[in-house]
C-alpha cells in the first residue's frame, strides 16, 4: 500500500503550489540557466510535467523574470549608496510623479515606498563618488516635489541574496 505524502502547500496568486513546485523553484534559484531535464533529474519527474509546472508558474507570476546576477566591481558600479528621500507633498499625483522618475535613472537599481522618517529608500550604484555626486545634485534633487535626501555609503556587502524559497 502506498504511503500518504502530506504535500506542502503555499497559496501564491490563487496558485497553489506542491513540495515539487518549491523544489523546482530552489533549482531556479540557484541556477536559471538549468535545463528543464536538470530541474526534473533534481525533483524526480519527468521533463514534460516540469516544463508544465514551470510554465504555470510564469503564467501565474510565481516566477516573474530570469536574471543574471552582475558584480558591480566588474562593470565600474562599484559605489553602493542607499539614499533616503522624503517628499514635500504626499498627494496620490506627486507620489506618481517621483515614481514615474525613478524609473527613468538607471543608477537606481531598487527602490522602496517605506514608513518612517523617510517616504522612500532607494539603492543607487554609480562608478564612484564624483559619478554619484553628478547623479544626487543633476538628477535626483532636480525631481520635482524632493524634500530630504539622506544619503548612506556602503563599506561592505555582508548579505546579499535573491533566495526566497530553501
Amino acid at each position: 500500500m502506498a504511503k500518504a505524502v502530506k504535500k506542502e502547500q503555499t497559496t501564491i496568486n490563487q496558485l497553489e503550489l506542491d513540495t515539487t513546485d518549491m523544489l523546482i523553484l530552489k533549482v531556479l534559484q540557484y541556477n536559471a540557466k538549468a535545463t528543464v531535464k536538470e530541474i526534473a533529474d533534481k525533483v524526480h519527474l519527468s521533463t514534460t510535467p516540469v516544463h508544465e509546472r514551470i510554465k504555470r508558474m510564469e503564467q501565474a507570476g510565481v516566477i516573474k523574470q530570469y536574471a543574471t546576477l552582475v558584480d558591480h566591481n566588474k562593470v565600474k558600479k562599484g559605489l553602493m549608496v542607499i539614499c533616503y528621500v522624503s517628499l514635500r507633498q504626499h498627494d496620490k499625483n506627486a507620489g506618481s510623479k517621483f515614481i514615474k522618475k525613478i524609473h527613468e535613472l538607471n543608477e537606481v537599481v531598487e527602490c522602496y515606498n517605506i514608513s518612517g522618517e523617510f517616504d522612500f529608500m532607494l539603492k543607487v550604484v554609480a562608478e564612484n563618488m564624483d559619478a554619484y555626486y553628478d547623479f544626487h545634485v543633476n538628477k535626483l534633487s532636480q525631481s520635482e516635489n524632493i524634500g530630504h535626501v539622506q544619503s548612506v555609503f556602503v563599506m561592505g556587502v555582508i548579505k546579499q541574496t535573491h533566495v526566497l524559497v530553501h
